[in-house]
């Protein structure tokens, strides 16, 4: 994608200086742990999800540096050849855990944990926050999108306004995933799977003499695919008889019933409502009819609840953008060094701010549920070495307000975090698209309605246990 394949310069500067720093100061092999989270959900919902874990695979798997690449640092006049040399050779060699695709993650918690020698680990800082931060906001978005819709089919609909070429079809990808039904482009169908379809533009209405000769030379050429756009001159007395009249004519006889009309500017309640009569009037109830223009998950749902006879979206601008919230705050923190005897020594970044306060230490992440309802209760972040026994009751507390307490039973445990590649090798087995689109739907109905709101989403439970807990404020009194 884009103008080069080789994305290993896409990195911040600095992560290059410091690491010819590290070099240089003889702390390249200073084994590192950072952690991939987010502070906030976008839009204010309750819930985000995690999606880009492809493309960091792709991109440690190609991580190397062209001779070309380092006759373009040399030229810049700051890195010793001794470090220059060493990125000739430069390959992945560290250990990375992360969130499967698709899975609802919350505020707080690692969504990725790197181990890797200090050079390594800071280097790729740059490109894993680019891929998992538009990736997981595209389809936290669509997801809401798609919720609103209740059922009916999102189809993402915004290429031509996405932030580049990469954005467009990563932002399908994405959407695809969290529950859209498909995309217009076609480039991120035959990249990834994800359905391309299309209707038709303006354009090709304008193109004939008469509205009736588009839409009938139209069935006769897609019989089988025919969505008909209304709304070029006007819907209810051109458009909708017309259309009417083509699907009688061309594709009744041919007994063909599944096709559709699109509505794509002006009242789409009032529209979809006279439409529908019409459609019902002349005897085509199969008909269906489709809705774009500057949707989002807002407008969706008022639409559905002023009785809209909405049978599916297409959804552009505001899904593949996230216009509303069109920045996904995942940050790249160091949590902890390894001394030369394997001793782990927690690390934490203190702000004047307490959000930016970060939890030290390599961590697991627990998903607890409930045994009769199946629903997720809480997630524990808990030091790598703490096993949570299901047989066994277990107290959570709030970590902001300890008095706050809950002792739990009768539940099942899940690690979020999953091995994706030990000591350089990859290790994990990348699912297909439609699996992951499977497992976020599934993930997704183990949360309660609760958590699922639009505004004012109840506060889903990320804690810390007793020993991180105990860690963290040890290291706060003694930072402090």
């Amino acid at each position: 994608m884009g103008h080069t394949d080789n994305y290993t310069l896409l990195c911040d500067f600095y992560e290059l200086t410091m690491g010819n720093g590290y070099f240089q100061t003889g702390m390249d092999q200073q084994i590192c742990y950072f952690d991939v989270f987010f502070r906030d959900v976008p839009d204010g919902g309750g819930f985000a999800i995690a999606a880009g874990l492809e493309q960091i695979i792709d991109y440690i798997q190609d991580l190397r540096f062209s001779p070309e690449d380092v006759d373009f640092l040399r030229g810049k006049g700051v890195f010793s050849e001794a470090f220059l040399q060493y990125l000739l050779h430069f390959q992945f060699t560290g250990d990375i855990w992360a969130v499967p695709e698709g899975t609802p993650i919350f505020p707080g918690e690692p969504i990725l944990t790197v181990r890797a020698p200090a050079i390594q680990a800071q280097f790729i800082e740059t490109y894993v926050l680019l891929i998992l931060n538009h990736q997981s906001l595209i389809a936290t978005k669509s997801n809401r999108i798609v919720r609103a819709a209740q059922g009916r089919p999102v189809s993402e609909f915004g290429s031509r306004r996405a932030q580049g070429a990469d954005a467009a079809v990563l932002g399908a990808r994405a959407s695809y995933i969290a529950g859209c039904a498909g995309t217009a482009c076609t480039l991120a169908d035959r990249v990834y799977g994800t359905p391309a379809g299309g209707t038709m533009a303006h354009s090709w209405v304008q193109m004939f003499p008469d509205e009736y000769t588009a839409f009938k030379t139209y069935c006769e050429l897609y019989p089988h695919s025919a969505t008909l756009l209304v709304d070029t001159y006007n819907v209810l007395k051109s458009g909708v008889p017309n259309a009417i009249r083509a699907f009688q004519e061309v594709l009744l006889p041919q007994g063909i019933h599944d096709f559709a009309i699109r509505l794509d500017s002006g009242d789409l309640t009032y529209l979809s409502k006279k439409a529908r009569r019409m459609l019902d009037a002349a005897g085509l109830q199969s008909c269906k009819i489709v809705a774009s223009n500057s949707l989002d998950e807002y407008i969706i749902r008022d639409l559905l609840l002023q009785g809209a006879q909405i049978d599916s979206f297409g959804v552009g601008e505001r899904l593949i953008t996230s216009k509303s919230e069109p920045v996904f705050g995942g940050v790249y923190k160091l949590s902890a060094i390894e001394s030369k005897d394997g001793t782990i020594l927690p690390r934490i970044k203190i702000s004047e701010n307490p959000a930016k306060i970060t939890n030290p230490h390599f961590k697991k992440v627990y998903r607890l549920f409930e045994n009769d309802t199946g629903k997720a209760i809480a997630d524990l972040i808990c030091v790598h070495d703490e096993v949570v026994d299901p047989a066994q009751p277990l107290e959570l507390f709030d970590p902001e307000a300890t008095w706050k307490r809950k002792t739990i039973t009768d539940f099942t445990v899940r690690e979020l975090l999953v091995p994706i590649f030990q000591s350089g090798e990859l290790v994990y087995r990348q699912p297909s698209i439609e699996e992951m689109r499977t497992w976020c739907a599934g993930q997704i109905d183990t949360l309660w309605d609760e958590v699922k709101r639009f505004e004012n989403p109840h506060n889903y439970y990320v804690d810390l246990s007793q020993k991180l807990w105990d860690i963290k404020h040890k290291l706060l009194a003694k930072r402090g």
